[in-house]
């Protein structure tokens, strides 16, 4: 049986990047860098050089997902299609709420590696996981030491089981904070939240990239509505000669927005299929609202989707203007063809006219020259006649004049039928 070369590839793809089993309490640091194809690849030996460094397994070459186990932390490292995510995950947390986040679980791992990581860095957190609840009842938490009281978001999550806390606030180390307080749920769907919880931020943040440029293609594009504008005015008051102009600065302007769609386009694109994602986990956590707290799913619909919105508009805005560009740029072209075309039927005319008068031209230097024909061939028999008229006895001037009508009659049948010849050969 012949099997497809990829298909071990393609089947483990959903398999790829499991989740991980936690069991509480413990500490979880998270960090995405913003990667190009180069820094990825800087990431996998600067990855690699930690391991040799702990004596561990390397990951394979054009690996994607490799965990390590460093001492006491538990290193995953992803590779996704422009960004690389290093998670550190160790057990224990302080019963203190001041050193939860004071000693992060990244710490362990040397601060040169850590500096030195290809990328530049777009999203940080860190999670702590309280230890099980086993009642019924959710205790109050006041987490008002590790997280803004005043920006505080929670909802209850995996139909009830967890709450998750954050503030969404980059702290004084770098990093946002979530707490979670779960009851005895199975580790795999305890990682699974936490999962999720970094999914959103990560995806939070990557959706946002698009935010500065919508922000900087605003102004251009109502610069180059308005020159649209204008350029329509021109269209419609314009002289005929004067479109070919129009039609040139109509162009430089589509080249203008072309390029900017162009420039812009991937990242917009990019920026709404993040925001799809940071939706689905969302949906998927379940929220469900307590103590009159706004939930991350509000929160987002209220501060996120507001921002995403201005994307989108910004680059429909963009592509209909191209589109409205196009359109322009056909009516125009078609108006220049129509000119074009008037003036080609114009210089045909002109040329008919010319050709004609060649011909009545013709016509006339070919009466002129049957007469010298003629002329020239009665004389040679005038002279024909004078040699013969000792045997002849015919008078040389009766004989040229009686030749000239028919020598003429010839002559004028002669071109007669060299028209006709040309004629069917025209056919």
């Amino acid at each position: 049986m012949h099997e497809y070369v990829l298909r071990q590839q393609l089947h483990n793809e959903i398999h790829a990047r499991p989740y991980e089993h936690l069991l509480t309490p413990l500490q979880i640091s998270h960090m995405a860098y913003l990667a190009d194809a180069q820094a990825q690849a800087q990431a996998h030996v600067h990855l690699c050089r930690l391991l040799e460094n702990h004596h561990l397994p390397l990951p394979s070459e054009g690996s994607s997902f490799h965990v390590a186990d460093i001492g006491p932390v538990r290193l995953r490292w992803e590779r996704h299609g422009e960004f690389t995510s290093y998670t550190f995950i160790r057990p224990g947390l302080a019963t203190d709420q001041q050193s939860w986040f004071g000693h992060c679980a990244c710490a362990d791992i040397s601060d040169a590696w850590r500096e030195t990581i290809p990328g530049a860095l777009i999203c940080a957190n860190h999670i702590a996981l309280l230890p099980d609840h086993p009642g019924d009842d959710w205790p109050q938490h006041d987490l008002s030491a590790v997280l803004d009281a005043d920006a505080l978001v929670a909802s209850e999550v995996a139909d009830g089981q967890a709450r998750v806390y954050t503030d969404l606030r980059i702290h004084a180390d770098g990093f946002a904070r979530f707490v979670i307080v779960s009851r005895a749920i199975s580790p795999r769907r305890r990682g699974r939240l936490a999962q999720r919880l970094l999914e959103i931020e990560t995806y939070r943040m990557l959706s946002l990239l698009a935010l500065p440029a919508a922000r900087e293609i605003t102004p251009l594009l109502a610069q180059y509505e308005q020159e649209l504008a204008q350029i329509m005015d021109a269209i419609r008051s314009s002289q005929p000669e004067r479109d070919r102009q129009t039609l040139e600065r109509l162009s430089q302007l589509a080249s203008t927005v072309e390029s900017l769609y162009a420039q812009h386009h991937a990242r917009f694109t990019a920026s709404n299929v993040y925001y799809d994602l940071v939706n689905r986990r969302i949906a998927d956590l379940r929220e469900q609202q307590f103590m009159g707290l706004q939930t991350l799913g509000q929160f987002m619909d209220r501060r996120l989707a507001p921002a995403m919105q201005t994307c989108s508009h910004a680059i429909r805005r963009l592509q209909g203007l191209s589109e409205r560009i196009s359109r322009c740029s056909n009516l125009l072209r078609t108006r220049v063809e129509v000119q074009m075309q008037q003036q080609n039927r114009e210089l045909l005319a002109s040329m008919n006219r010319r050709q004609y008068l060649q011909l009545r031209l013709q016509q006339t230097v070919e009466g002129l020259s049957v007469a010298a024909i003629t002329y020239y061939a009665s004389s040679l028999v005038g002279h024909l006649f004078e040699a013969m008229h000792r045997w002849l006895h015919v008078d040389a001037a009766v004989a040229q004049g009686w030749s000239i009508p028919v020598i003429a009659l010839a002559v004028w049948l002669g071109l007669r039928r060299a028209h006709q010849r040309l004629a069917k050969v025209d056919r």
